[in-house]
């Protein structure tokens, strides 16, 4: 009697052996260097809207989640390699990355803005190209390759991180940075007397995850997880827990909320 009450015991917990196995990581790449969206606590764990995205969307697809913090222009690579299955890290949707990788659906809206030297008299997107302006940019971003595209006459100034960029407008170096609303916006409130932000987006941009060329089942679970993640409020009370200025200030001048 014992061996038979033994024998489906056995049987069930290789069953459940193999279902583990079968829920595999999911390994997620970020660079942890954009608060509130990426970023590092004082205690060396991650935090953020992407950080907290990336968790839900394990919950949601029964996954256990590994984050990898690598440089933002070593994502794309890390993908393609096999070295990380997803990005989520504030990766904004272009044609060009479309040749290389697959998207999901968008699940933001971000627009491109500027960051100016409270001396310029820099007011729009049109006061900026111009001969003897010089404009901070980080490297590898969109707002980057908007700079070499449309700007002609005004010199481009390319830097590895934001902060060099805020701090070259702050001490009157740079007379602008072009970087997203909210890089613009949280630079601005630690250069409130050198800095003007200007908001009202001349770019618009979509955000999206990042996957690997080819690996349409795990899309197809992740634009599943965006729908419901939207439908649940998910993205809403992401915004009350990390953007609320953000959102307030927003609404004052009249500009959309990124989500």
């Amino acid at each position: 009697m014992k061996l038979r009450l033994l024998l489906p015991l056995t049987v069930y917990g290789l069953l459940l052996s193999y279902l583990r196995a079968e829920q595999k990581e999911l390994i997620v790449g970020m660079e942890m260097s954009f608060p509130p969206f990426e970023m590092l606590e004082a205690s060396g764990q991650p935090s953020g809207v992407s950080v907290d995205l990336a968790k839900a969307m394990g919950q949601f697809l029964d996954r256990p989640v590994r984050l990898e913090n690598i440089p933002f222009d070593g994502l794309i690579p890390s993908l393609k390699t096999g070295k990380i299955d997803v990005i989520i890290s504030s990766l904004t949707m272009t044609e060009d990355r479309k040749k290389s990788i697959d998207f999901s659906d968008p699940y933001l809206k971000m627009g491109l803005a500027i960051l100016a030297n409270s001396k310029t008299d820099i007011h729009s997107i049109d006061d900026v190209d111009q001969p003897g302006r010089n404009v901070a940019v980080k490297r590898g971003t969109t707002a980057n390759i908007y700079a070499f595209q449309h700007f002609k006459r005004a010199r481009i100034l390319v830097f590895n991180d934001e902060s060099s960029c805020a701090i070259e407008v702050g001490q009157g170096k740079s007379d602008c940075f072009i970087y997203d609303q909210i890089s613009v916006f949280q630079n601005w409130k630690r250069h409130q007397d050198r800095t003007r932000a200007i908001l009202q987006p001349f770019e618009q941009e979509a955000w999206a995850m990042g996957i690997r060329k080819g690996n349409d089942d795990l899309r197809t679970q992740i634009n599943h997880f965006i729908k419901h993640f939207k439908e649940s409020h998910g993205f809403e009370q992401l915004g009350v827990k990390y953007l609320s200025e953000n959102k307030k200030a927003f609404e004052e001048q009249g500009i959309p909320f990124y989500f």
